[in-house]
This record gives structure tokens, C-alpha cells and sequence, in this order.
């Protein structure tokens, strides 16, 4: 991924272009697309859920809809229900692409605009079933195990729980025999929700998809807040990382523990650079000097919570006390003292989340349970099997499996290799932490043996609060629309064939009949640019809001 470097020293005053300012409210004909831009997202959004009831991942019992005439009917129609979930995706998918219209232009929608629209679009996802993985249902064996007292870091669903347990039955086959891969925060606050839910399924997945809104609200809080530092336009940062149609699509309907993951990790940033920023630019040399590091303190603590979800957050804070370290001057006395300092927090924090959900360190030897799968999306597994093809072809045997453990070992290097880099190149003041910290993730789940398509938030919502090049969007634009709209289909093991292509087939049509009926009412095309300002019924869109001030010297973005 290419980026520019820029000095940390370097004022915001000194930047320019369109995203260092808040720009102009939108005005009467611009309020009127925005509203029915949001109208139409919510609709396909609407379509997903009801499409969900029959494409989703609904429970193999405790199934609310089983039996209930208008609700099990999607169930009886799957190639219509998987069409209503393909074409509600894709709608929703245009009507961000239109919406950002709104968030990047020199007329810019307000922050509660965007607030209010991305709340429209996720509140039909919220009561409907799982989509697009079944991952949640593992989560709720792998809590049901540690509530009982027996370790999941050892024991899978089946050995621990039984086959014929409630929860195991909706776990996937391929997930029954194996331990959990997740740090042991994620799985205390799943005991403590098996606890309250006992053995029902439905208000289990509820209480998953609270947990779900707490972490989307921390990256809500969080983004723009990064943004102002990285001198960038909190509504385009919100409109490109929080608003994604990958997030709604996997983390709010897919329920996956990457939302609370990445919202710890942000806001922990986020607090971690305010109080380096408060900091002394010296090493402090007495008590009262070291009072602004308390929110360093606190957003070391929230990253490393975060790694007790899933680990590759974790390089949040190596970043943070980079930027520590340069700010105490760049020199080695100061590097040993930031990174031992981070280093010793983070273990004193993963210790007493260890000791105090019992659930010790386990799950240091479970992070590879995920390597079995085997992901095109993976440019070193995609290698590997490429390769092993080839050799089968030529008659010299199938070799998959030795080639794929060295592609792998040699992408885990690479990782290695330039994620250092990068930590050099933030301590020596010339890359901005937050995006050293996007890029760092981005080329981590380039080069990841297994890579999901909601892995790919990892890298785009840290990077949305930094990056400014329109390149960078525009491969933002199409690898979302790409993964979101052609990805995985949602429980699409359970289908032929035959019906995902005639549901692809009958979306597209759906899709360009609804294109040619709104063309003329929706922003498909750029709006005339009009001098007037809201008014009327608009008035109570929203006020003009204020610039955000970069008020660290953190703020530069390529």
C-alpha cells in the first residue's frame, strides 16, 4: 500500500485541500437526495432481514419462525429468500456509494445526518437472524464450556458439550472438534451472558449483537476523534470506516467479536494519544509532569483488552509507545523506557484478565485453529493452492499442504519484517501512529493465512481516519463493494448451485429495474451545483456543524 511520509512536527496550519475543513451545509435539492438516499438504503436493509429469515443462519432448534406461517415462510422459499438478501445488500451497498456524495464533496452532511442514517440502516439488521456466518453460535458453545467449568482453549463443542447439546447442533461441523480461538476477555463476557441466558439460543444471539452495538458505538466515538488528529473530515472518515457495508453486513448482522475488538482498540488509541499529546516533550521528572499520561494509561489498558478479544490488535500498542517514545525525545533512552513501560502494562493487564476469568493463557495455543481454512482471499494460501493445482496437473503429486506451510511461514515473515519498519519509521516522527497503524493491519491481513472479509475492517477503519489520497478511496470503494456484494453468500453451503445463480441473476435484474426507475429521484449522478443553503422543512436537518481541530502534532495524512 503506498503512503507519503510527513514529519509529526509539521503544524496542521501548514495542510490543505478540501478534508482539512468541515465544508458547507448541503443545501434544498442536496437534504431531499440525502433523505431519500437513506430511504433507499433502509430498504434494502429491510429486504436483507426479512431474506435472512430463510438465507440466514437460523438455529438448528430453538428456531423462533419454525411453525410460524408468515415467518417460516422465507424458509419454504429459499432461491426468493436468498434474492431478497442479495438484492437488499447490493441496495444498501449503492446507497452508501451515493451517500458518500454527501460526506467527501465541498457541501458536506452534518455528523448527526450520518448518525441518523447509519442507525436507520442497521435497525432492521438487529432483529433479524444471523447472516453471512455462523460463527456466533460457536461463540455461544464455546462460553457454554467455560461456564461449566471445563477449559475451551481444550476442548471443542462436541467433546465438552455433547453432540446432541442445543448449542453444538447449530455449530458447524468443521468448528465442533476444535478449542477456542479467542482471548479469554471475549469469552468472560460470553460466560457471563450464557449465565443470564441460560440455554436459549435466541436471547443469546441477542445479548451477542448488544455486544456487537458497544463495540460499533466505541468505533463510532472513536473515528472521528482519530480523524481530527489526522487532520482529516470526521463525516468522510465516518462515512468510509463506520458506515462500510462490510460492517453492517458482518458485524452487525454477521455478529462477530471484531466490533468490540476494533472499538477498544480505537478509543484506546484515541485516549492514548491525548495524553501523549498532553504530555511532556521530555521524559517527565516529577510527579506532576506524569498527570497527563493518565489517559495514556487508559488507552494502553483499553488496547490491551482489546488483544484479550483477538490478538492482532495488539499492534495498537506498539504504535502508541512509538509515538511515546518520539515524543520523549526519539533517542534509545527514550524508545526503552515507552516500549518497556507499554510492555509491562500490557502483560500486568493480560495477567489479571487471565486470573480473573480463569481462564489463564490458553488461548496462546489456539490462535492457529483458524489455519485450517483454507481462504482465496489469502494471497499465501491462494499461492499454495495454485501451486499444489499445478503440481497435480504435471503428474508430480499433490503438494498442497508442504507448499501451503511455507507460503504461509514466508507471508508471517513479511508481516514480521515491515510491521518493524513501520514502528521505526513512527518513533523516528515521520508517519502519523494512527496511520502506521492502519497500514500495519492492512498488510497483516494481506498476508494472513486466512483471511475473512470482515478482516478487511481491520485495516479500512484506522486507515479511513488517515489516509486522503482519492486512490486510496476509490480501492477502499471497489474492494468493498466487491467483497460485500459478491463475497460469501449468506449460509451459502446450504444452497445449489442453480439457486445462487438464479438469485444472483434475478438481484441484477431487480437491481437495474430499480436503477432506471430512480435515476432521475436518487444522486446516480452528481447533483447541479445549487448557491442556496437549507431551509423550510430542512431546517431541522441538522446546524452547520464546527470544524474539528487537529490539536496534536500528530496530524498529518498522505
Amino acid at each position: 500500500m503506498a503512503f507519503r511520509r510527513h514529519s509529526l512536527s509539521t503544524s496542521i496550519a501548514h495542510l490543505h485541500g478540501d478534508e482539512r475543513t468541515v465544508g458547507s451545509p448541503l443545501n434544498a435539492a442536496e437534504l431531499v437526495a440525502l433523505r431519500r438516499t437513506r430511504l433507499f438504503g433502509a430498504t434494502g436493509t429491510v429486504l436483507m432481514a426479512i431474506g435472512a429469515l430463510g438465507a440466514g443462519a437460523r438455529p438448528v432448534v430453538q428456531d423462533p419462525t419454525f411453525g410460524v406461517r408468515l415467518l417460516n415462510l422465507p424458509s419454504r422459499l429459499q432461491t426468493v429468500a436468498l434474492t431478497m438478501t442479495t438484492t437488499g445488500a447490493v441496495m444498501m451497498a449503492l446507497a452508501w456509494l451515493m451517500l458518500g456524495r454527501f460526506a467527501l464533496g465541498k457541501r458536506r452532511m452534518s455528523r448527526s445526518q450520518l448518525d441518523r442514517t447509519l442507525l436507520l440502516w442497521m435497525l432492521p439488521l438487529l432483529v433479524a437472524p444471523p447472516m453471512y456466518s455462523k460463527d456466533v453460535y460457536s461463540y455461544l458453545a464455546q462460553s457454554q464450556i467455560s461456564r461449566l467449568g471445563l477449559d475451551p482453549y481444550r476442548v471443542g463443542p462436541a467433546p465438552a458439550l455433547g453432540l446432541d447439546h442445543v448449542f453444538t447442533l447449530s455449530v458447524p461441523s468443521l468448528w465442533r472438534e476444535t478449542p477456542a480461538p479467542y482471548g479469554p476477555l471475549f469469552l468472560w463476557i460470553g460466560r457471563g451472558i450464557s449465565a443470564l441466558t441460560g440455554e436459549n439460543i435466541v436471547t443469546a444471539v441477542l445479548c451477542h449483537r448488544v455486544v456487537v452495538l458497544l463495540g460499533v458505538g466505541l468505533i463510532v466515538w472513536a473515528v472521528p476523534r482519530l480523524a481530527a488528529r489526522c487532520g482529516v473530515a470526521e463525516v468522510s472518515a465516518l462515512w468510509l470506516g463506520a458506515a462500510n457495508p462490510l460492517l453492517l453486513m458482518h458485524l452487525v448482522a454477521g455478529i462477530h467479536n471484531e466490533a468490540l475488538m476494533l472499538g477498544l482498540m480505537l478509543t484506546g488509541t484515541e485516549f492514548a494519544l491525548r495524553g501523549i499529546t498532553a504530555a511532556q516533550p521530555l521524559l517527565p521528572s516529577n510527579r506532576h509532569e506524569w498527570a497527563p499520561l493518565a489517559g495514556l494509561l487508559i488507552g494502553a489498558v483499553l488496547i490491551t483488552m482489546s488483544s484479550q478479544v483477538k490478538l492482532p490488535s495488539l499492534l495498537a500498542l506498539g504504535f502508541v509507545a512509538m509515538a511515546l517514545g518520539w515524543r520523549w525525545g526519539g533517542d534509545l533512552r527514550a524508545f526503552l523506557l515507552a516500549g518497556t513501560s507499554m510492555a509491562a502494562l500490557a502483560a500486568a493487564v493480560t495477567g489479571l484478565i487471565g486470573w480473573a476469568s480463569g481462564l489463564g493463557f490458553g488461548w496462546v495455543f489456539t490462535l492457529g485453529t483458524a489455519n485450517v481454512v483454507r481462504s482465496w482471499m489469502s494471497p499465501p494460501t491462494l499461492i499454495a493452492l495454485g501451486t499444489g493445482q499445478v503440481g497435480i496437473l504435471l503428474g508430480l503429486g499433490d503438494h498442497t499442504t508442504a507448499v501451503l506451510s511455507l507460503t504461509r511461514a514466508i507471508g508471517v515473515l513479511i508481516i514480521a519484517v515491515l510491521v518493524v519498519w513501520l514502528l521505526l519509521v513512527v518513533f523516528n516522527g515521520r508517519l502519523h501512529p494512527v496511520g502506521g497503524l492502519g497500514v500495519a493491519l492492512g498488510i497483516t491481513v494481506l498476508l494472513f493465512p486466512v483471511v475473512q472479509p470482515w478482516y478487511l475492517l481491520w485495516a479500512i477503519i484506522p486507515l479511513a481516519a488517515w489516509a486522503t489520497r482519492p486512490n486510496f478511496r476509490i480501492a477502499v470503494i471497489a474492494v468493498t463493494l466487491v467483497v460485500g456484494i459478491f463475497g460469501p453468500t449468506a449460509n451459502g453451503d446450504r444452497f445449489a448451485l442453480f439457486q445462487i445463480v438464479d438469485a444472483t441473476l434475478a438481484s441484477a435484474v431487480v437491481v437495474l429495474g430499480l436503477f432506471l426507475l430512480t435515476y432521475r429521484r436518487l444522486p446516480w449522478r452528481e447533483l447541479p451545483a445549487e448557491a442556496d443553503t437549507p431551509t423550510g422543512s430542512a431546517a431541522d436537518e441538522e446546524q452547520t456543524p464546527r470544524p474539528a481541530a487537529a490539536t496534536d502534532a500528530y496530524a498529518d495524512s498522505p
